[in-house]
């Protein structure tokens, strides 16, 4: 009985290729955030200000928490004050983990992307 265990398990296991494993649909799980370009004066990399709201145990008000990343701009395209969307990606430097992915809005208030 438990040898017909092990084949069950073996015939459901899917082999995995070096080609599926590198496809564009596997990125799709990262992580991504919304944010406040704060600084943008080291070359290729972009200080972002996420904020959230967290609920206070006792009291029940929400408090706002922020948080800052440090995220890679390959082309210096974002600038202070943009609304950008920052996604994972994997350890470019010591603390730069996240990379900006579009610019949502510019300083300006020009709206780059709708919705």
């Amino acid at each position: 009985m438990a040898e017909a265990k092990t084949k069950k398990t073996i015939a459901k296991a899917a082999p995995v290729t070096a080609a599926a494993a590198t496809t564009p649909e596997t990125k799709l799980h990262r992580r991504s955030m919304v944010g406040l370009v704060l600084s943008d004066k080291m070359n290729k990399t972009r200080v972002v200000r996420i904020e959230r709201q967290v609920k206070v145990g006792m009291y029940g008000k929400y408090v706002t928490k922020s948080s800052k990343f440090k995220a890679h701009d390959e082309e210096n395209r974002s600038k202070a004050g943009d609304l950008v969307t920052i996604v994972e990606s994997r350890p470019l430097s010591r603390e730069k983990r996240w990379a900006v992915q579009k610019i949502l809005r510019t300083a300006s208030g020009d709206v780059l992307v709708k919705g």
